[in-house]
């Protein structure tokens, strides 16, 4: 009589199937309203457009000198004495003989604004010419930035009268752009904006600062934090992970505008305040996927 033993395996227990399931701690949102505005960085070069020509006015021999380079002077302070060829030759001598004269040959230069002494031109014992040049003072109070501007960008000059500039130390000025120059550079394809800043600060010419336009803005956009919104490898497809309930998350295919700073504008679909999306967590989980709430909302 031939016996067969027949092994059979014992039956899975449904509860270890369940516990082998990944289960994915995540943070979650929710969607905000609020204004949102895009900007795009542009440089911009600080300028001292006015400036003061201190000339002389005879010819002759500078006698001294009270202005030196980087030097804040007042208007009508004394920069320069000047004394003709003659007046130095015989000195007082024509005053001796007929002090009606009062002859001294001595020409005063002086200061005919407020600014910053940057250029020099003679010292003590040169010989000068009438008209020539003897120093610059340049105008504090005409301080400008240039900024040169994408022809293409030309539209976002109205949404930006008013801008902040940002110097390399991190000090932040107010400044209005003003007039625009008649001319697009032909190779660069720029137009040069001038913005006059607000207070009179001292700021060396020629020194680069960062501006922030704004190039696009939202007054009631739908926005998430960045690290919601995940995308393919070639950053064409955006989606979330929003729940569908406490304990599972899935795929929504989303439709992104502009975003500044940690947050990011979402157009499609429109979230109702109670969807939960999650923050923290959702790198790498599948389309629908198994996870746990330790922080967010909860309603």
């Amino acid at each position: 009589m031939l016996m067969l033993n027949i092994y059979c395996s014992p039956a899975a227990d449904p509860a270890d199937e369940i516990s082998s399931v990944v289960v994915t701690p995540v943070e979650v949102t929710t969607t905000q309203i609020a204004p949102l505005s895009e900007y795009i960085e542009l440089t911009a070069v600080s300028s001292y457009p006015r400036k003061s020509y201190i000339k002389a006015g005879i010819n002759g021999y500078v006698q001294s000198v009270n202005a030196s380079v980087g030097q804040h002077v007042s208007s009508g302070m004394l920069l320069f004495r000047l004394i003709t060829k003659e007046a130095r030759a015989i000195g007082n001598g024509i005053n001796d003989l007929d002090p009606s004269l009062k002859f001294s040959g001595i020409s005063s230069l002086r200061a005919d604004q407020t600014g910053f002494v940057t250029v020099v031109n003679h010292q003590t014992g040169d010989y000068v010419q009438d008209g020539e040049p003897m120093a610059v003072i340049t105008n504090q109070s005409s301080l400008i930035f240039l900024l040169d501007l994408p022809y293409e960008l030309n539209g976002m000059i109205q949404m930006n009268k008013r801008v902040k500039i940002t110097l390399p130390d991190g000090l932040q000025i107010n400044g209005t752009i003003g007039n625009t120059l008649p001319s697009v550079d032909s190779l660069a394809q720029t137009k040069r904006l001038i913005i006059i800043v607000d207070d009179n600060a001292v700021i060396p010419e020629g020194l680069v600062a960062k501006v922030q336009l704004v190039k696009n803005f939202k007054p009631a956009a739908q926005t998430l934090p960045k690290s919601t919104v995940l995308a393919n490898e070639t950053e064409d497809k955006f989606w979330v992970m929003k729940l569908i309930n406490d304990s599972t998350a899935i795929k929504i295919p989303v439709t992104k505008g502009i975003s500044y700073g940690q947050r990011v504008e979402v157009i499609s679909p429109i979230f109702s305040k109670n969807d939960r999306i999650i923050v923290v967590g959702n790198y790498g989980i599948p389309d629908t996927a198994r996870v746990k709430i330790v922080k967010g909302f909860k309603p």
